[in-house]
């Protein structure tokens, strides 16, 4: 059986602008900016967290199916899945849109300016789970169009298919009401610390009523690991220190990745949360969001050597 991924495809345009964007910026005009950056290094990434999963899920030896919207544009990235034995015939195409775009600007100091254009993903709404033929054990629900996210929720809660709720970077998109509703349907509930932090002020719960509301509740911590509460025990997951810095783009899509393998095997928490660990380290290393390459053995030796686990 396969594993639902459902989210965002997106290219990201990165550009490097080789100075400071503080040294170009006048404070006392900002309410009037107009500034042109010259950036000789650009480089195109297939992104969006959907594709982002997926990638590091068919790595593991899982089998991804994605279902998302895409646009005109597609056609390098649908050849990329082909090339990569990703299923994408749940991947619906519009031909009057883009697919998401993100453009980012970065600057020698690591600042960055971004531009996010959804483009397809605001008709995520679109695709529907009863149009999936093929047996699907588990799902995910990353960011997309605010009301794909929230359809995909209750008709894979009324299919009683398990799901993780990954409200990520569209979380400004809901209210109070809304996000509980998700949150209450969700199998799995994961975000960062910030993300955490955005979840208590929107729902207005305390951490202590998040965690009864959640059912399983994953909260990573960038440099500090992460941490897994369920049925009243918290799980802390240890990082694994990167032999490189290099990008921090798709490390929590890689670590999601992680769970949903670790999930659709049996696992305990702290494995699972050990194996997601892993993989957001090693994604670290590499800059864009699929460009980490690794064999299942070279992932399993190295989860071996990190934990003394074997990988199943």
């Amino acid at each position: 059986m396969s594993v639902l991924i459902c989210g965002s495809m997106a290219y990201d345009t990165i550009m490097v602008f080789p100075d400071r964007f503080k040294n170009h910026i006048l404070p006392e005009k900002i309410h009037m900016l107009s500034v042109s950056f010259m950036v000789p290094e650009m480089r195109r990434e297939f992104g969006g967290c959907a594709g982002n999963i997926a990638y590091t899920l068919k790595m593991l030896g899982g089998v991804p199916q994605i279902m998302a919207t895409a646009g005109c544009d597609f056609a390098p990235y649908a050849s990329r899945l082909d090339t990569l034995g990703i299923r994408r015939d749940s991947i619906l195409e519009l031909a009057d849109t883009f697919t998401g775009q993100c453009f980012l600007t970065t600057d020698l100091d690591d600042n960055q300016i971004n531009a996010f254009h959804p483009g397809a993903m605001s008709f995520s709404h679109l695709n529907t789970v009863a149009d999936i033929k093929s047996p699907i054990e588990l799902a995910i629900i990353s960011p997309d169009g605010k009301q794909g996210m929230q359809e995909h929720c209750e008709q894979l809660a009324s299919a009683n298919i398990p799901f993780i709720f990954d409200p990520g970077q569209g979380l400004p998109m809901f209210n109070a009401a809304e996000l509980l509703r998700m949150i209450t349907l969700a199998s799995y509930v994961t975000v960062n610390d910030y993300e955490l932090e955005m979840v208590l002020n929107t729902t207005g719960l305390s951490m202590d009523e998040l965690k009864k509301t959640a059912k399983v509740l994953i909260v990573t911590l960038g440099e500090d690991g992460s941490k897994i509460y369920e049925g009243g025990v918290c799980h802390d997951i240890p990082v694994v220190v990167a032999d490189e810095v290099l990008d921090p783009t798709g490390c929590g899509d890689a670590y999601r990745a992680g769970l949903l393998y670790g999930i659709s095997q049996g696992w305990d928490w702290p494995s699972i949360g050990r194996l997601a660990s892993l993989l957001g380290t090693l994604k670290i290393g590499y800059k864009g969001g699929q460009n980490h390459v690794f064999s299942r053995d070279e992932i399993a030796a190295r989860f071996k050597h990190a934990f003394d686990l074997a990988l199943a």
